[in-house]
């Protein structure tokens, strides 16, 4: 497929979208973003069964929606994503994507069509591999990947469900907390041994990535290495580094 002249489209989503009004938020994101393709290449690899999560993505877009076609139908992968007018590679585990993206050889495939033009959208897992690595994963390490490498489609890194200070939970009749790490400790470890910022992203949240400028919709953390947290709102405009525009 010819994608001649196209800018970067990506479209990143953090997840948690289980309110209606998320789910409408959600569903017109995405039909705007895919408007201009005959179907979308959907990758399931983060999940065991593919089929059926092809089968429900589709469910849950609704009429209105772009078709899905399943990257496991297809007798030849790499062919598939050289003709796909758009791709979304869905949440799930982030290990399990990357090794199956790593073995399947569709890594640099994949890049290099967004590169050129064709819209990706990403949702929790799906965002972890649109970035440089997917080493800021909440994800456990079920299989070994044989590389944290990714697309790199964004130039900074993405925490998925990200919340802000620690967890609380309901424990009989009290409200306890949880003692263990935050996800901004969490994040400040990977920045010991990493200068890539990280947008720690709200449940609900989405960023538009044009090749040189993103655009929130919803909140998001922005984190870089010797720098305080800044907090991002909804329709905030930011450069390659996180700096607000």
């Amino acid at each position: 497929m010819d994608r001649a002249g196209g800018n970067t489209r990506v479209l990143l989503g953090s997840g948690g979208i289980s309110t209606e009004e998320r789910r409408s938020l959600y569903r017109g994101m995405v039909s705007e973003h895919f408007s201009d393709c005959s179907h979308v290449l959907f990758v399931p690899y983060a999940s065991s069964d593919h089929e059926s999560y092809t089968s429900s993505m589709q469910t849950f877009m609704g009429e209105g929606g772009p078709t899905l076609v399943g990257i496991e139908t297809s007798q030849d992968p790499l062919e598939a994503i050289a003709q796909a007018p758009g791709v979304y590679v869905g949440g799930g585990n982030s290990f399990l994507l990357i090794r199956e993206l790593h073995e399947r050889g569709m890594i640099d495939p994949i890049r290099q069509m967004v590169l050129s033009g064709a819209p990706y959208l990403g949702v929790s897992a799906g965002a972890n591999v649109a970035c440089p690595t997917m080493m800021t994963t909440n994800d456990m390490p079920i299989v070994h990947a044989p590389s944290f490498e990714s697309f790199g489609v964004v130039p900074f890194q993405i925490n998925p469900h990200y919340h802000p200070g620690k967890i609380r939970f309901v424990d009989g009749d009290e409200i306890a907390e949880h003692f263990g790490e935050s996800r901004a400790q969490r994040i400040s470890e990977f920045h010991r041994m990493n200068e890539i910022p990280v947008l720690g992203m709200w449940e609900g949240s989405f960023v538009q990535w044009d090749g040189s400028r993103g655009l929130l919709t919803g909140r998001a953390t922005a984190f870089a290495p010797g720098i305080d947290p800044v907090e991002m709102s909804d329709g905030t405009e930011f450069d390659s580094t996180l700096v607000v525009a």
